[in-house]
């Protein structure tokens, strides 16, 4: 698993992704939080990162990677409303993640034939698969 400036790194990308539309929706900061939990992260310090961001840490381990970006489409779906800035943010944090431009599209363009637009784990790893042989 990753380390503690790692996992901070982490939430403060998804926490900068759900400020994407200047405000963060109580959906949204629970799901962070819930993430923050997962990853070990006290409630200070999450709620630290909202203010004091901290810089961006390249995951070493592909799979690590894809979890990360299917924590960012879950986020991005969560108030139902897609914006086009969001599509690209999402989209730059997959390709800075070292993500595959095609692979990232593909997710883009299959979520609405899923029920909420969330993209099972599975099928996400599917795709990313393909484009990582």
């Amino acid at each position: 698993m990753v380390n503690r400036v790692e996992k901070l790194s982490l939430l403060s990308e998804m926490i900068a992704f759900a400020q994407a539309d200047d405000n963060i929706k109580s959906i949204e900061y629970k799901f962070l939080f819930s993430i923050a939990k997962q990853l070990e992260i006290s409630k200070e310090d999450f709620d630290y990162l909202f203010e004091h961001p901290i810089t961006y840490v390249n995951l070493k381990s592909h799979s690590e990677r894809i979890v990360q970006f299917h924590r960012l489409v879950l986020l991005m779906n969560l108030d139902k409303h897609i914006s086009s800035k969001e599509l690209v943010k999402l989209h730059n944090f997959g390709l800075r993640m070292g993500l595959s431009h095609e692979s990232i599209n593909r997710v883009l363009d299959l979520m609405d034939s899923f029920p909420n637009k969330m993209v099972p784990p599975d099928f996400l790893i599917d795709i990313f698969k393909v484009q990582y042989n």
